[in-house]
């Protein structure tokens, strides 16, 4: 699992360096960072509550939730990630902390709330990294999941991936990472191809997190829809939703 882990981290470290040319990965969007301010004050404990980001990244939701007032540790496993997440904080004028680890080795708490966005999917051990995150919560806090729907391979979806490959070379639009996600490491997570919420629900449950429940990110979508040339936000929708739970 370590190799997995190096793999993972090397991926990540590279990807920084184009990682934020996606407007929907930097969220520098006007119209989609309102969306995702609403989202996180929907999901969250009210500020200026302590919350974790795990998978930060370059501070896509974790630069936001600061500017809200609250009280933000910002976790990745790639340091390239962090750094430029903390070139943005500095331009901001932001106060975050800043950690670099795995998501199963959190920072200690407690937190009053865990959060992520599109990083379930790259944990080799999601179980293993969602308990983690419970035992730093505390008691009375919160965990929140945005996700989406990435693996559905009946032939409409994969007619339509065809489609928005063929109008991302007409509108000359790059792709969203430096190089395609390595298929050996795909094959040691759980979660990569979920045709469904279903089994992040499960998984939740196991980890020992309670009272599910699930909210569809209709504004977030829309404003996604909004930032894309011709037919392309059409053809590369995906639906995205909030998942929160009690510690």
């Amino acid at each position: 699992m370590t190799d997995v882990h190096d793999r993972i981290r090397e991926f990540w470290d590279r990807d920084s360096a184009t990682y934020d040319r996606s407007p929907g990965h930097a969220v520098n969007d006007v119209v989609e960072a309102a969306t995702w301010r609403r989202a996180l004050l929907d999901a969250l404990p009210a500020p200026p509550a302590r919350v974790l980001d795990v998978g930060a990244g370059t501070g896509a939701l974790a630069l936001p939730a600061a500017e809200l007032g609250y009280d933000v540790t910002a976790l990745d496993l790639s340091e390239g990630m962090l750094d430029r997440a903390r070139e943005k904080a500095s331009v901001r004028g932001l106060d975050l902390t800043f950690a670099v680890a795995s998501a199963t080795d959190p920072p200690d708490g407690p937190f009053d709330a865990v959060f992520e966005r599109h990083v379930v999917w790259t944990l080799p051990e999601p179980v293993v990294a969602l308990r983690a995150w419970r035992e730093v919560t505390a008691p009375g806090g919160r965990l929140v999941l945005f996700e989406a729907i990435w693996g559905r391979r009946d032939l409409t979806a994969r007619t339509r991936r065809r489609a928005a490959q063929l109008a991302r070379g007409m509108y000359g639009v790059p792709d969203d990472h430096h190089a395609p996600y390595p298929d050996e490491v795909l094959a040691h997570l759980p979660l990569a191809r979920m045709p469904s919420p279903e089994p992040v629900v499960r998984i939740v449950y196991e980890a020992g997190w309670r009272a599910v429940r699930i909210r569809r990110l209709r504004d977030v979508e829309w404003a996604r829809r909004l930032q894309q040339p011709g037919p392309l936000g059409w053809l590369e929708h995906l639906p995205r939703y909030t998942l929160v739970a009690e510690a």
